[in-house]
């Protein structure tokens, strides 16, 4: 940690839920943190508030135009915040030696090189991006283990098993006397709906979730649970944890996040309303405890607790990512998630249907699954090559 008491904060991905719920618990400890950086991607007016209100080193964002736009209208209100923009300058934020700790909570593959940055400069890196680990887990594992970087998962799921592992866990399942990991999902808004309905899903439909507010993206990886299949491959990075060791269960009222079943039986379970603050709080306050701003439990409010099976049938998404597990093609969460990306974005366009996601990169796994890529820049290029692909599976398939 740098020499100033206050935990200097860079907030990749600062106008979405994340950064903004991020904020919020910063704010409700003020001699506790600070506010290095914060970035965002064309939000420029909403990054231009926060920026008033935090006084941030540095302010980032995508492009020079509103790079020049947000420095001069900060400059009206004599802030100092520097603008800068550009990828490289994420990179520079996240890994600068003014900064202790990076929330990675930018949305996509955009995520990667920034949260990779701050693992080779070994800063406590609190993991909201799934992309990091989904395309680049082998890699970015090794970056953190090499460079001293510590990793707290802030996935509700994630952290929520982080939360209940034994305190010493090393990665190693068995010998922490551990069976599986559980993985809680709520189901999404589709959980009851026919499945001979789901030609006709609408984007309007798909994106209101029944328990948690999220942005399009990932509301709609959310309604395929393709978010769950993200999460498991996740799941398998940071705890080391194989494909026949995680399990998924639905749970429609979210209120346990995620489970540890042990070899004698037990289950340990964390449990909370559905407020993201509990595991940025959770993160950020760690050894401590601190106040995330949520409500607290109130058990004789809840209707039960309920469990059901994930039905591949209903989310073929969730099959595919176990399919990638269960294959020995290291590649193959990357063509995942590129494919998913270019298929989110079409539906919400309304350019293909809700069950063409799965289609979609269903026909990319099969074609680019097997291509070698060892090295951050190989992992780039196939990513580049899938999107491309997918893009043209898109413009044959467009809704008429």
């Amino acid at each position: 940690m740098s020499s100033h008491c206050k935990t200097a904060i860079t907030i990749l991905g600062a106008t979405g839920s994340i950064g903004l719920n991020t904020l919020d618990v910063i704010n409700r400890h003020p001699n506790r943190f600070s506010v290095f950086a914060l970035t965002a991607y064309r939000q420029i007016d909403r990054l231009a508030e926060l920026c008033l209100r935090y006084q941030p080193v540095y302010a980032v964002v995508a492009e020079q135009a509103d790079a020049a736009r947000l420095q001069k209208h900060l400059h009206t209100f004599s802030c100092a915040t520097e603008v800068l923009f550009g990828e490289q300058a994420l990179c520079e934020v996240a890994q600068s030696d003014e900064t202790d700790a990076v929330m990675a909570a930018i949305v996509g593959a955009a995520g990667l090189m920034p949260t990779l940055s701050a693992a080779k400069a070994g800063k406590t890196i609190y993991l909201a991006n799934k992309e990091t680990l989904v395309v680049a887990g082998s890699l970015f594992m090794q970056a953190v283990h090499e460079h001293g970087a510590r990793l707290l998962p802030v996935d509700s799921e994630h952290n929520a098993i982080y939360q209940v592992l034994p305190k010493d866990y090393r990665g190693d399942l068995s010998e922490a006397g551990i069976a599986s990991l559980i993985l809680t999902a709520s189901g999404g808004p589709f959980l009851y709906t026919a499945l001979s309905d789901f030609a006709g899903i609408t984007s309007e439909q798909a994106v209101r979730h029944p328990n948690w507010s999220m942005g399009q993206k990932i509301s709609v990886d959310s309604a395929t649970m393709m978010n769950k299949g993200l999460e498991l491959i996740e799941a398998h990075w940071l705890f080391n944890a194989p494909a026949d060791q995680l399990e998924v269960v639905i749970h429609p009222q979210s209120v346990v996040h995620s489970m540890v079943r042990y070899i004698d039986g037990s289950v340990l379970a964390q449990m909370g309303e559905a407020d993201m603050r509990i595991p940025i709080a959770h993160c950020l306050g760690l050894p401590d405890r601190i106040v995330s701003g949520a409500k607290h439990l109130n058990f004789t409010q809840l209707n039960g607790l309920h469990f059901l099976t994930a039905d591949f049938n209903r989310f073929p998404c969730l099959k595919l990512a176990y399919d990638v597990l269960h294959s020995n093609y290291p590649a193959a969460s990357c063509v995942l998630n590129a494919a998913n990306e270019i298929a989110v974005a079409a539906f919400l366009n309304k350019q293909i249907r809700f069950i063409d996601i799965a289609s979609l990169v269903d026909s990319c796994l099969e074609l680019f699954s097997a291509q070698p890529a060892l090295s951050i820049e190989e992992l780039l290029v196939l990513d580049e090559q899938v999107r491309i692909s997918a893009q043209k599976w898109v413009k044959t398939h467009t809704c008429k």
